[in-house]
């Protein structure tokens, strides 16, 4: 049976919260910020565009009041207004540091 939860978009496992912070992508030896808009345990959604042919990235995410997590990240759809990235797999220290930062911003 499919989830019910409103919360929860079609196709994605983990809730979003709202970001609206900078990241600081990776691009060969340059740094950029870019505004995050959305954030998961999974990924989260950049207001910025890569180039066309660029598939992968790394960023960094600062995470206000809890700590830095940088990690790879696969560029899985892009939008107008920007990108989703999802997260390669993270190490436990950066997962709880997701968690402890999604958990009390969650609905």
């Amino acid at each position: 049976m499919p989830p019910t939860d409103p919360t929860r978009s079609h196709g994605r496992y983990h809730p979003r919260v709202e970001a609206n912070w900078m990241v600081h992508v990776h691009l060969g030896e340059r740094r950029v910020l870019v505004k995050a808009l959305d954030l998961s345990m999974a990924g989260l959604f950049l207001h910025g565009h890569p180039p066309d042919d660029v598939k992968r990235i790394t960023l960094t995410l600062p995470l206000p009041g809890v700590g830095e997590v940088t990690t790879n990240c696969a560029i899985v759809r892009r939008e107008a207004h920007g990108v989703a990235v999802e997260f390669d797999e993270l190490d436990w220290d950066h997962l709880l540091l997701l968690a402890r930062y999604l958990h009390p911003r969650l609905p």
